[in-house]
């Protein structure tokens, strides 16, 4: 089932180009009922009953966010995860039974920008595709072929970070592989560099709420951030542990936007 694009909305002298979300769930009346919902709240949403036929719908065109049932007869959905990891930038939110914190602590870890329990409200998925959707740049279209140059940059050492364009670069131009949930968490940092921040700031900053997961995920995020800036991430240069209180981003004075 394919439901079309309900809005059109246009900002400055770009086109905004809707948000495209893919649900895979293989219970019918569940995936129908979200897609439905979530199409008449204006998105562009395309399902599929297993992940081979999300693999199909997939390689045809391209999404902003998918929506993965963890539990799902054949290739399940942490694997599907990694497979569009490696396809696309893509957020992605899990569906994971209620109960199964394993579950979702292997998502995390594997790059989910957030998840969800089941049985859930629909009003509750909106909210984490709503969410989501704010951490993950809408692609535009600029008018007459002109491209935008006024893009926020921040330098760290041998890093460039593109904050508009979400890409991190390190020596000699080279593409830093970095999920959607950990530019979040650096992104948080470069533009608060050299303030300490709480878990409970970084949650709030990228649209979690303040619990004992939250805190997990936080730790997880900045765990795999490190293994990708830090030359020695058990002594951090940058993203360092202040105990006790949070972390801190070191930058020295004169880097930044």
């Amino acid at each position: 089932m394919f439901i079309p694009n309900l809005l059109s909305t246009e900002s400055g002298s770009e086109s905004i180009v809707r948000a495209r979300i893919v649900i895979v769930e293989d219970e019918p009346d569940l995936r129908d009922a979200v897609a439905e919902y979530l199409g008449a709240a204006g998105y562009d949403v395309a399902t599929a009953e297993t992940a081979a036929a999300a693999r199909s719908l997939i390689e045809t065109q391209p999404f902003h966010l998918a929506i993965l049932d963890i539990a799902m007869p054949g290739e399940d959905g942490l694997s599907l995860g990694r497979w569009l990891r490696s396809k696309m930038p893509i957020g992605i939110i899990y569906a994971t039974a209620a109960g199964t914190a394993l579950d979702r602590i292997v998502g995390l870890e594997l790059g989910a920008d957030d998840y969800i329990v089941k049985p859930y409200e629909l009003r509750e998925v909106l909210a984490r595709v709503r969410s989501v959707l704010r951490r993950v740049p809408q692609p535009t279209e600029p008018q007459d072929g002109k491209a935008r140059t006024d893009r926020r940059s921040v330098a760290f050492g041998s890093f460039q970070a593109d904050l508009d364009g979400r890409l991190v670069t390190g020596a000699n131009g080279t593409v830093i592989d970095m999920a959607k949930s950990e530019f979040d968490v650096l992104e948080v940092f470069l533009t608060r560099a050299n303030r300490l921040l709480t878990r409970a700031a970084i949650s709030e900053a990228i649209g979690f709420t303040e619990d004992p997961e939250s805190s997990r995920a936080v730790d997880i995020r900045i765990m795999r951030l490190r293994k990708k800036i830090e030359t020695d991430p058990a002594n951090p240069k940058f993203l360092r542990t202040v105990r006790g209180e949070g972390y801190i981003f070191s930058l020295p004075t004169g880097d930044g936007n």
